[in-house]
Order: C-alpha cells, then sequence, then structure tokens
C-alpha cells in the first residue's frame, strides 16, 4: 500500500498544504495521514502512518523538511520505516531504496539541518541587534498584565479555571501570578 504523510506547521500554510496534498495524490498514494502542527511537537499522525506500515508498504513525503527537523530525527524515521519491511519515498529525491539514493537522502538531510540552524542563529543575531537598538520589545505580556483582574477576581471567589477562562489566559498563569502576590 502507497501510504502518505503530509504536514504544516502552522494553519497559515494551507496553500503549502494543499500542494502536498496534490502532489500526494498524483504519486498513486492511497491514504494521506496529515497534520498541522510543528517538527518538534507530538506528531500523532506520523506516529499511526508508521505504526500502519506492513512489509511492502511504501510512505510517501513530498519533501524531507515535512518529514523530520534534524539529520539524526530523519534518519530515525528512515529506520523505523525499514524496521517495518516497508520503503521511504521522498518525492523531490527520486529512489532512496538504492545506495546512491540513500546517500543523497542522507547529504540532503544533513544540508537541511545545517539550513534550519543557519536560519536561528540569523534569528537569534538579528534579534540582539533589535534589542541593542531598542527596537525590539518581546512578546507582550498577557498574564502580568492582567494581574490586578485575576487578584480582583480571585478576591471575589472566583474559581480559578473560570478566571483563566473569562480573561482568555492559561489557568496556569493565573496560579502563577496569584503565587507572587
Amino acid at each position: 500500500m502507497n501510504l502518505g504523510y503530509a504536514r504544516v506547521s502552522t494553519a497559515d500554510q494551507q496553500a503549502g498544504y494543499d500542494a502536498q496534498l496534490r502532489e500526494l495524490a498524483a504519486a498513486g498514494v492511497e491514504r494521506v495521514f496529515q497534520e498541522k502542527t510543528s517538527a518538534v511537537a507530538a506528531r500523532p499522525q506520523l506516529d499511526a502512518v508508521v505504526d500502519w506500515l506492513r512489509p511492502g508498504d511504501v510512505l510517501t513525503v513530498t519533501r524531507l523538511d515535512r518529514l523530520a527537523r534534524s539529520t539524526r530525527q530523519l534518519l530515525e524515521i528512515a529506520e523505523q520505516v525499514k524496521a517495518k519491511g516497508a520503503t521511504l519515498r521522498v518525492l523531490n529525491l527520486g529512489d532512496t531504496g538504492t545506495a546512491t539514493g540513500q546517500l543523497v537522502f542522507t547529504v540532503i538531510g544533513a544540508i537541511a539541518e545545517f539550513e534550519r540552524r543557519l536560519m536561528l542563529e540569523r534569528q537569534r543575531e538579528g534579534i540582539a541587534a533589535a534589542k541593542a537598538a531598542g527596537k525590539y520589545k518581546g512578546r507582550a505580556p498577557t498574564a502580568r498584565a492582567k494581574a490586578e483582574q485575576i487578584r480582583a477576581l480571585d478576591a471575589q471567589g472566583v474559581d480559578r479555571a473560570e478566571i483563566a477562562r473569562r480573561l482568555e489566559i492559561g489557568r496556569t498563569s493565573v496560579y502563577r501570578v496569584l503565587a507572587a502576590a
């Protein structure tokens, strides 16, 4: 069976998501496991498709970055697929079952990880420069900005979960503000 996996990090990436689904359909994928989540978060659909694999099945993805965030993670997933007796097919790489295909697969995975690390490094440098110039303020505080409201509602006897719901903040944040008081 030809199974597919499609993933985007955020709901804002709908066009990329739709493109993946089209490419997988064109590649003859019979069932697509799909999710909208970061590669660092839990990915239940990826786990599900790997569990679903049987000997002779093919797991198809459009690009390596949709499957893994690091070379190590990529190789671990590839090993899980291989252990199931299935093969991994990456549409923009060609056949990864041959020795040459495996080499290309590993090298491209390493390059993708390198590129990601460079991007994060540039991002950190940009944030540091913006902070030095006084232009970066960071994320706007949420719970701390509502500390007075939290304490007032708590003093009125409002349940802490209800405080979180009313103020549209996390329940943990409510406890944190009240513990600091």
